[in-house]
């Protein structure tokens, strides 16, 4: 299971493997954080090759190539550890918020080790996450409705033969494309987006019109018995055009375009030149 978590507003991209209960971290992003490099992931090849010399240890020897997904969308593999082999890396980095990161790093194993017994809570934790970032209630609300809806029509994917990863990836596109006229990493591009999730940065209509894409999709597929990835694209098309038809009776009626480049990214500090 891929997840995001966030380390004073920052994106660390997660995997809970099931079988062996615990966390899995992208390197890349911990050492972005800790270091604030401009190219982490030099950083990090770097550091692999200096501390291997230092003591004998092979740092590419405690990590497991993950597939996560990059800045342009693509699910790609990446370099992961579990929480005690990155506190072995993370003592490798002189930073002040390497003590920091330790403790969320043991906040993060307990708060899972509690979702696993009461699951409720992580719905819990994902409504402070955006309230932190300064998302209203209105919206928050909308972007759960609107995962309930993404949730179940994964769960379709999977039962109807579609593979993880990929071809999810691919079907998302589909309907993502049908219904705005923007593939994903388009509509992240008009949006400024990098390695932020694009539905985190959608407008309220943007995630209603999403929800209305994906449960049609969802209702299509399930009525016509849809199997395979190629069979689940055909109902994909279909449902992001009945919210593409929507999305042109708004558009009509307002004037406004519902999809647009606007998103919650703090605003970009301008370097003041001194007279």
């Amino acid at each position: 299971m891929s997840n995001i978590k966030l380390f004073e507003n920052k994106q660390v991209r997660s995997y809970w493997d099931n079988d062996e209960e615990q966390w899995y971290f992208s390197v890349i992003d911990v050492v972005e954080i800790l270091t604030n490099s401009p190219n982490p992931r030099d950083y990090w090849f770097k550091m692999k090759i200096r501390v291997k010399s230092d003591d004998g240890l092979e740092l590419s020897t405690i990590c497991r190539q993950l597939k996560l997904k990059a800045t342009d969308g693509k699910m790609r593999e990446t370099d992961c550890t579990n929480t005690q082999n990155l506190l072995r890396i993370i003592q490798s980095i002189p930073s002040p918020k390497a003590e920091p990161f330790k403790q969320w790093l043991a906040k993060v194993g307990y708060e899972r080790m509690q979702e696993i017994n009461d699951p409720s809570l992580s719905i819990d934790r994902a409504r402070e996450n955006w309230q932190k970032l300064g998302r209203s209630e209105k919206w928050i609300q909308q972007r759960m409705t609107g995962q309930e809806t993404r949730n179940k029509l994964t769960d379709y994917w999977q039962e109807s033969g579609v593979k993880k990863g990929e071809e999810f990836a691919a079907l998302t596109n589909i309907i993502h494309q049908e219904w705005t006229g923007l593939t994903v990493k388009k509509h992240k591009n008009l949006k400024g987006l990098k390695s932020q999730n694009l539905r985190d940065h959608m407008s309220e209509a943007e995630l209603i019109f999403t929800a209305l894409a994906e449960l049609s999709t969802r209702q299509i597929a399930e009525t016509e018995k849809a199997k395979g990835l190629q069979q689940n694209a055909v109902a994909g098309k279909k449902g992001g055009a009945v919210a593409k038809n929507a999305r042109k009776e708004l558009e009509a009626q307002t004037g406004k375009s519902v999809v647009t480049g606007e998103n919650f990214l703090p605003p970009k500090k301008e370097n003041k030149k001194l007279k």
